[in-house]
């Protein structure tokens, strides 16, 4: 046996193994104190935590200065690393994924700009700057860039509240372009100072209900173009109030029976061909191709027939030509610098949410790593550069990032492909789109969104969490009644109010011995756990602040008195309350002295105070604040089974 071994070897303040005292089970470690830190050091422990867990310089240690710069630039650039191995097998899938990506998003981007309340080019604008910047930044190899339809939402209702999109179109655009230049400048920010966690806060189940209410909004705003209404007689509000009652209001005289025809008709080609897609992944590139057949068909279709001079509205006119600049169009002063610098941050956490997830989502299913701050500053450099040259908030689709993964995509070159193809499409091809009917872009537009009410997340979010279910709920209202503004601003404050919950009421437990172990567990979860006479074990299952310190104290009084006032004789009554302590993570000076007045108000009772497993963060502030002194060093044990042990020779702790 080693001398630290010995039960008589000399106690000493840290680290050593020896009898608790002459009532205690033999050889039982003591809480070790942890070594001191000094000031510094646990700050920088802290920030790195906080902002460089993930060891961003790692690869940089012991490397030459060339290899140093060689590495930074591959850091901005990504492309430049796994360009090295790319080869024409890879190429082989990537332009079959750019091609089939690209014959979805052009009639997708021409609808999303309408849902922007802009010209349907700049979604096609959106759809050849962005992704090419993304290739080359991004380190994802499956999102597809591009508009989407809650951001293109969101940024048309926020923007219209502003200016009006037709009485001042020039205005508009120019707020546009300035709420995607601070969208931008927000993301990279966020990536740059490595700020990823904050859109964390934003729950699962608050997005699951801000799509799904989005989904709801957009498809009501398609009823418009689907039923042929004129906009003079359509409302510019979103809730689902307001646009049905447009909607019955003008049933009269304001729909078109030809539009509804051909959007109707659409509108099932397209659920049947994402129906065969979903039914067999071998027929991925069907729905991924039907909104263009649909647009091609509906076209030639209205051509022929001049189905416009019978009320069809149409698209009329796109621009051609890739984008223009649009330096001069941003404004840096003035009364919409606010407004734009406003709109850009909400939308811009919208996007970049979206695409974190499709981003990590796709990632974990190919099993390669994601970065996400690296994920944040491409995000932001493409809508930055997108915002001068005729851009809108631009981000990773879902249904065309699913398209690009089923397609067989290598690497972001499947971005540059469809990038390409949209190229030549505003060089050469958009004339052709004249005579477009609006009733398809609608179609295709309810076909999209359709994915996005995603029922079976909230019913099985019902049953993990009602309190989850409620911040889904109340986002999924608040978009569909309210606005999607209102719905955001809820989805975030129930967020916040679930973090609120959880710190200022930890849970709690009144712990018991599992039969013929040592082990102790709480007699809710383990109705066959039994209690010790004369003794209360509890356990506290979260870190102590002053948010929750007084309710812990409160909290443990009240146990105390309820299982007194059930055994109130002298043989059953309560005589040392044991805290479980493993759970507790940190504890601060409100945590502390919240203990000091809990030892005090047992002291009047005759019942004292044991402590179980602090962590070595906890221990060093009991010691470091005079508390393991004051309740005595020989009450603090490394296991709860101990601190029974210790109470034995008073108390029967065979039930």
């Amino acid at each position: 046996m080693s001398p630290m071994d010995s039960p008589t070897h000399k106690d000493t303040e840290r680290n050593q193994i020896s009898p608790l005292d002459d009532e205690a089970s033999p050889n039982a470690y003591k809480v070790a104190i942890p070594p001191k830190q000094n000031l510094f050091k646990e700050f920088q422990y802290t920030v790195k935590e906080t902002f460089f867990a993930d060891d961003p310089l790692r690869s940089f240690k012991d490397q030459t200065k060339s290899k140093k710069f060689i590495l930074c630039i591959e850091a901005i650039f990504p492309i430049i690393n796994w360009g090295r191995g790319y080869n024409l097998k890879k190429f082989r899938g990537d332009i079959i994924a750019g091609l089939t990506i690209a014959s979805l998003c052009i009639p997708q981007d021409i609808g999303y700009s309408k849902l922007a309340h802009l010209a349907p080019q700049y979604g096609l604008y959106s759809s050849f700057v962005p992704p090419l910047i993304y290739a080359f930044m991004g380190s994802s190899r499956d999102i597809a860039i591009g508009p989407v339809a809650v951001v293109s939402l969101l940024m048309g209702t926020l923007l219209s509240n502003e200016i009006d999109p037709v009485t001042h179109k020039e205005e508009y655009q120019r707020l546009a372009f300035t709420a995607t230049f601070f969208a931008g400048i927000t993301q990279a920010t966020l990536g740059i100072f490595r700020l990823g966690f904050l859109i964390d806060f934003l729950s699962h189940a608050a997005i699951v209900g801000f799509m799904g209410g989005a989904a709801i909004t957009i498809g009501l705003q398609q009823l418009k173009g689907f039923l042929g209404i004129k906009s003079k007689m359509f409302t510019t509000k979103t809730d689902i109030v307001s646009v049905l009652h447009s909607v019955f209001a003008s049933a009269k005289h304001g729909w078109n029976w030809h539009t509804i025809l051909i959007g109707a008709s659409f509108l099932c080609f397209l659920l049947v061909a994402k129906y065969i897609g979903k039914k067999n992944n071998k027929f991925f590139w069907v729905p991924a191709i039907a909104p263009l057949i649909s647009v091609v068909l509906s076209t030639f279709f209205v051509f022929i027939t001049r189905a416009d001079k019978q009320g069809v509205e149409i698209v009329n006119h796109i621009e051609k030509g890739i984008n223009p600049s649009s330096v001069h169009d941003i404004y840096f002063s003035g009364e919409y610098l606010g407004k734009g610098f406003k709109i850009g941050v909400t939308a811009g956490m919208i996007a970049l949410t979206e695409a974190i997830a499709i981003g990590r989502t796709f990632a974990s299913m190919k099993d390669y790593q994601l970065d996400g701050n690296r994920e944040m500053v491409a995000l932001g450099t493409m809508n930055v550069v997108g915002s001068m040259t005729s851009c809108y908030v631009a981000t990773g689709s879902f249904s065309r990032s699913a398209v690009n993964y089923m397609a067989g995509c290598q690497t972001a070159v499947s971005n540059i492909v469809m990038s390409v193809v949209v190229f030549l499409t505003l060089q050469f091809l958009t004339p052709l789109f004249k005579y477009t009917p609006n009733a398809i872009l609608a179609a295709i537009i309810i076909s999209a969104v359709i994915s996005l009410v995603d029922y079976q997340a909230a019913i099985l979010i019902w049953k993990i969490d009602k309190f989850d279910f409620i911040a889904c709920m109340g986002a999924f209202f608040g978009v569909v009644f309210i606005s999607v503004e209102i719905g955001l601003l809820i989805a975030v404050s129930i967020s916040f109010a679930k973090i609120l919950l959880q710190v200022t009421r930890p849970r709690t437990a009144i712990l018991g011995k599992i039969p013929r172990t040592t082990v102790y567990r709480n007699i809710e979860q383990y109705p066959e756990a039994s209690k010790i006479p004369g003794v209360m074990i509890v356990r506290v299952d979260s870190a102590i602040y002053f948010s929750n310190s007084n309710y812990v104290k409160e909290r443990i009084l009240r146990w105390l008195t309820d299982e007194e006032a059930v055994k109130g004789d002298y043989h059953t009554r309560i005589q040392f309350l044991i805290v479980e302590m493993s759970p507790v993570t940190d504890i601060d000076t409100s945590g502390i002295q919240a203990f000091e007045e809990l030892h005090r108000s047992l002291e009047k009772r005759s019942v004292q105070l044991v402590l179980a497993n602090p962590g070595s963060a906890v221990t060093d502030k009991l010691y470091t604040s005079n508390f393991a002194n004051i309740i005595g060093q020989d009450k603090i044990f490394l296991t709860v089974a101990e601190a029974v042990a210790y109470c034995s020779p008073k108390l029967d702790v065979n039930p």
